[in-house]
Formats: C-alpha cells, structure tokens, sequence
C-alpha cells in the first residue's frame, strides 16, 4: 500500500495546468511571477492537490500565509458563517463586532505593558504604508529608517523602504523621499577572522555613525526592523543589537516599528518574533498568517501614537473586512487550543536537525539557520569563498516542484532555500518532503545525475 503524501498521476505540470497557463500567459500579465507553474485544486493542511489530481506537500505556506495550515476546518467555519450572516458593510459606515473583538485580543497579546489600539487593513504593505503614516503624525517628523536587505512591500512607500533592487524597484523609479537604510546584521557574511561578538560590535557602531552621517536622529520619525528578515534570506539579528536600536529610538523620541508580517503568529515559536529579542515596539505591523490566506493586515500600537491620526485620516473601503476579521480570531483560537507556539518551536528544531544532515553530505550548503520554524539554507558554490548559487538554488527549487515539493527561494543573491511549512504539518509529512528535498539536491548537485520530471 502507497501511503506517501505526495502522488502524482501525470508530469508536473500537468495537462490541465498547462492549458490553463496558455491562457495565463495571453490575460495576466508577466510582471507577476509564478513560482509553480500548476493550478491549485483544493488543499488540506499541508497537502496541495492540482487540476490534474497531482498532490504536493507544502514547504511554502503561501510565503507564509498558513501557519495553521491549508483551510483549516475552524478557519473555514468562521469564514463560512460570517458570509452567511454579511459580507461587507465597510467599517466606517456601519461598524461589527469581530472588528473590535479581533483588536482587544491582539492587544493583549502584543508585547508591552500600556494601553493599546489595533487598526486593520488589508495588505502587509498597507500595514506599513499606516505605520509610517502614524508615527509622522505622531512625532511630526519625516525621516524613516529601514534596513539593508529589508523588504516591506511593492507600494511606493514600501517598495522606497525595500533593499532588493531587482525585482523590486529596478525602473519604478522616483522614490518616496525621506527614506534611509542603515545596515543590519549579516553574521554568515561577517568579515573573515572577525568574531560573532567583534562583528555584532562593529554593527551597532556602524549604526551609530550612519545618525551622524546619513540621517539626524532628531529627524526621524520611526525605524522600521523585521526582527527576522524575511525576503531578505531569513536573517535573524543578534540580540544586542536590536536592543541597541530599541535603546537609540527612545533616546531620540524614535518610534520603534517591529515589522511582523512574516514573522508573526506562532511562526518563530511566539506570538510575535520581537518578544525573542526582549524590547518592546511602539508600534508593529502584521498580516499573512494573521488570517490564514484571507487578506487582512493591521497595525498594533501604543493608544497615544495610534489616537494621533484623526477621524477618516486612515482605513479604507475593504480595510479589516469582516471575514478576515472572523478568520483572524479563528486563527488565534487555533494557535491557542493547538499549542502552535509550542509546536512552532519544537518544529524549527527538528528542521535545523534535518536541514545539518543535508549539510553532511552536501557542501554547497553554506549556512543553516533560523529562528522556530523559520527556517533557511544558504547555498554557496565554495564554502570559503562564500560564492552564492542563484543559479543552483533556481535549479534546486525546480527539481522539488517536479517531485512535488512546494518550496521557495529567498535573499538578496536568490541564494537561500527557506523553509515556511505550515506549523500544523504532521511528523510524517515532514519526512516526506525532506525525502523530496534530499532527492533535489542529489538532482542538481550530485555528479552524472539528470533531472527528470516526476519521481
């Protein structure tokens, strides 16, 4: 009896898929990227079944939407009986309950021990767009400071506050004024003979200095910090250096923004990845998993920063709809009754554990790292010289979706593998899809082996 997860009735993709993706090609433009070239035709958990009755086991998440997983039966629950009661009225013409349910919980949740608001949207971008908005109005002052390798969305605002060029920003040009980058940590890349500790204290001076070059403390608005970088190769910086910053703001009157758009919602073991850091944001952004694949993002803050704003100055028609509202509380139900906390970070060390034995035999893996189950591979092609492999990591995530394996490359060389399963995936799926994993890397980066379709 075949009991694996993944099966696969036809060629990856399949003919189905690539009817449909004929007629993508001829009505959507290219300028959005398919990282996987079927069609989706349901998905449970941390199982994807195609058009074509192909069925794959997710290392994607959605870039991290479904920490609970593919339509979890809760989640759908909540999503159905809300449509069935009303879709939308827009919050600011006739107000609903889940709205003000879903801020009072976040608030409580959110670290810091003061009086707390929440403002909903509807995009990770939006949420920033906001943030940045508050806390001008709140400080009267102009200046944001993002970071190196940093990415925070595809708006103007947000796409001037993301490093990575290309594909980003490249001819998109002019940018939002005001906007500066200060460096953040990259141990992996440190310089050679420098230890963890003389490179965090290099770091923190560096910081230090760009106020005095680069940008006036006096007027900045906010600094804005994935406490782990997502898009920008799952970067996790050391502690005394977030707190250094945290320390820099509230000398200065800075607001400190913690960007958990990725980060958040049991993905690193907690709720939120700043609390791994012991600081306190004023203000922190969220989304993604937030409502399990249904768009809605928000803004958690200190009450006097988020009253700043008045009347109509934030929102918007969809912003905090009342299904994603449904589905976010649905979701924190989910992390509660599930241990998904927990489960986040007993997962991310299983995954380390399985990601060095890879390493064992496979010397192009550069650097292993992560924080719960946000998780990523460095892929190098000489450890000495530290030469990232775009083009092996390309090859790398081709030949797992082939063998039905949904995975995603990130960084700012397209050198990194990161790893962004569904929290809820079960020990035996796990296996499966480092089984595939293994299988991709012996395609691509064993001698006299040849990439073939399928299994």
């Amino acid at each position: 009896m075949d009991d694996r997860f993944v099966k696969q009735e036809t060629a990856i993709p399949g003919p189905k898929s690539l009817a449909i993706l004929e007629r993508r090609k001829q009505y959507v433009p290219r300028g959005i990227s398919n990282n996987c070239h079927s069609f989706v035709k349901r998905a449970q958990g941390a199982v994807v079944e195609d058009v074509d009755g192909n069925f794959y086991i997710d290392f994607a998440g959605a870039i991290g939407t479904i920490n609970v997983g593919h339509s979890h039966p809760k989640v759908v629950e909540a999503i159905q009986e809300q449509a069935s009661q009303f879709i939308h009225t827009g919050f600011n013409v006739m107000m609903y309950e889940s709205y003000i349910d879903l801020a009072e919980r976040l608030c409580m949740l959110a670290p810091g021990d003061f009086a707390k608001k929440a403002a909903f949207f509807n995009s990770g971008a939006e949420a920033v767009e906001n943030a940045v908005k508050i806390a001008r109005k709140y400080t009267k002052r102009q200046g944001i400071i993002s970071f190196t390798r940093g990415f925070h969305g595809r708006t103007l605002m947000t796409m001037t506050m993301t490093s990575k060029v290309k594909p980003y920003k490249f001819g998109f040009g002019p940018f939002a004024p005001e906007v500066y980058k200060a460096p953040y940590p990259y141990v992996y890349r440190r310089p050679e003979g420098m230890s963890e500790q003389q490179y965090s204290d290099m770091i923190i001076e560096q910081f230090e200095q760009f106020l005095l070059a680069e940008a006036a403390p006096e007027t900045i608005a906010a600094v804005v910090m994935e406490p782990v970088q997502g898009e920008g190769g799952f970067i996790v910086p050391d502690i005394a250096f977030v707190k250094r910053v945290r320390e820099i703001c509230t000398q200065y009157g800075i607001l400190f923004v913690a960007d958990e758009i990725q980060t958040g919602f049991a993905r690193t073991g907690k709720y939120f990845a700043i609390d791994h850091f012991g600081v306190v944001p004023d203000l922190m952004t969220i989304s993604k998993s937030m409502g399990a694949g249904v768009p809605i993002s928000g803004v958690i803050g200190r009450a006097e920063i988020m009253d700043a704003a008045e009347a109509g100055e934030i929102g918007g028609t969809y912003a905090g709809s009342p299904l994603g509202c449904k589905a976010a509380l649905a979701v924190l139900d989910i992390i509660e009754s599930e241990k998904l906390n927990e489960r986040g970070e007993m997962l991310g060390t299983r995954v380390i554990e399985k990601m060095k034995q890879l390493s064992f035999r496979y010397d192009c893996i550069g650097d292993i790292r992560g924080l719960g189950t946000m998780c990523a591979m460095e892929i190098v092609k000489d450890k000495q010289t530290k030469t990232p492999d775009k083009e092996g990591v390309a090859r790398l995530v081709k030949a797992a979706g082939e063998r039905g394996l949904l995975l995603l490359s990130a960084g700012l060389y397209g050198n990194v593998v990161r790893l962004l399963m569904p929290i809820t995936i079960t020990d035996e799926q796990l296996e499966e899809g480092f089984q595939i994993l293994e299988e991709a890397f012996s395609v691509v980066y064993d001698k006299n082996v040849t990439i073939l379709a399928g299994r």
